[in-house]
């Protein structure tokens, strides 16, 4: 899928599902962008698989993660469990939900996010190493 497909899907499916009507405004537009990257850093902080799924079995606080034997009766057939929710979670995970937000974001605005990702993405090819910071 190309970028200006994820900007035009994730702004259809967020104008279907309601999330501007009205219109939100631009600061909660970024609020919500940022709130999908602080839960990542969390996901990260608990130190859970960067791509997991509650098991509603036992403990539903703690991941359904295929390398696990031991938190999923169905081991080497998870998607079959009965116990495991259809939800992913994690990092990747959150990191997708901003990247969706961005586009959905950015269809709103109309945004052509492939030109202006190229465009900044060959200005960046110049610069110096780490920009002149110290990271």
């Amino acid at each position: 899928m190309e970028i200006k497909d994820i900007v035009q899907k994730a702004h259809d499916n967020a104008v279907k599902h309601g999330f501007w009507d009205p219109p939100l405004p631009f600061g909660t537009a970024i609020a919500l962008i940022h709130s999908e990257l602080s839960e990542a850093l969390e996901e990260e902080r608990a130190g859970r698989p960067l791509v997991w799924y509650h098991c509603t079995e036992g403990d539903p606080s703690l991941p359904c993660d295929p390398a696990d034997e031991t938190e999923c009766f169905q081991y080497g057939h998870e998607d079959a469990c009965q116990y495991r929710n259809q939800k992913p979670e994690g990092v990747a995970v959150e990191l997708a939900d901003a990247v969706i937000r961005i586009a959905d974001l950015c269809g709103h605005l109309g945004i052509d996010l492939d030109a202006v990702i190229a465009e900044k993405m060959a200005y960046n090819a110049g610069r110096p190493y780490k920009h002149g910071k110290r990271f």
